[in-house]
């Protein structure tokens, strides 16, 4: 059996291309056994399978070529564990990244078939809610322009993606501006970040407490007549309003076409 491969039959063999080889060879990771002067032609041997095999091996645990490099040149058993370990601790960090990633696409998930399915709305109800972490940027806001341009504000400050974020979204009324029946403006506008672990000056909370809720079809724009519902209510059942309104739309033009299927929640805290 032969003992040398063309870069061809190396590349064919390991499944890799040759354009790869060659560019292992510019960088001195893997050089050819041999390389005959008259035309060029690169030959590997049998020997330099498993080094190979340890490059590609190495590459799929995450390693840079660089490291590996490191590695083949020095073949060092305590260097070489250093270099799992630290691989070790990525993966670990990249797995509870990915984990927290999945448990935002549940509570989407969670949160548009609660849209799709719910039944009471336009009928303000009383709800216990635990305390919700956020992260909130406090400035006054007038239009849609406006909100977008503070959640883009926001996201950089926070350090956050915001394509995890649709539906997350939500702003708030001052608490005064509610009391006087003023709505058409926002007093902050704020990210619901559920578990995570986020390092900002901006992360803060709502209160656990008792809220007045309402749902209803339709966005930012239809908000001021189910305030005044929420209000004649707080009134009847002589509530008292204690904290800024929550005002979220779960749905909206970005996820559907249909105003059919747009939803918004409102909360107002309130005592007995």
């Amino acid at each position: 059996m032969k003992n040398l491969f063309t870069i061809g039959e190396m590349a064919k063999l390991h499944n890799m291309t040759m354009k790869t080889l060659r560019y292992y060879d510019q960088i001195g990771l893997l050089e050819p056994r041999q390389v005959d002067t008259s035309n060029g032609y690169r030959y590997y041997s049998t020997e330099q399978f498993e080094q190979l095999n340890t490059i590609q091996y190495l590459k799929k645990l995450g390693f840079s070529l660089k490291e590996i490099k490191g590695h083949l040149d020095h073949r060092d058993i305590g260097g070489f564990l250093d270099l799992l370990e630290k691989q070790k601790k990525l993966t670990e960090q990249k797995i509870n990244e990915l984990e927290q990633v999945n448990r935002r696409f549940q509570n989407r998930i969670n949160d548009i078939k609660f849209a799709q399915e719910i039944k009471e709305l336009e009928k303000v109800k009383i709800v216990e809610i635990n305390e919700r972490q956020i992260v909130r940027l406090v400035e006054k806001i007038h239009s849609e322009p406006e909100m977008e341009v503070s959640l883009r504000q926001l996201e950089n400050l926070a350090n956050m993606n915001s394509s995890i974020f649709i539906g997350g979204v939500g702003l708030t009324i001052d608490v005064n501006d509610i009391k006087n029946n003023k709505f058409d403006k926002y007093n902050s506008i704020f990210i619901l970040t559920e578990e995570e672990d986020i390092q900002s000056p901006l992360v803060t909370t709502f209160q656990k407490g008792t809220y007045a809720s309402i749902f209803y079809r339709g966005d930012h724009n239809n908000s001021s007549q189910y305030y005044k519902v929420l209000l004649d209510y707080i009134k009847e059942n002589d509530l008292q309003i204690i904290g800024d309104a929550i005002e979220r739309t779960i749905i909206d033009h970005y996820i559907s076409k249909s105003k059919k299927d747009y939803l918004t929640e409102i909360q107002i805290q309130v005592s007995y």
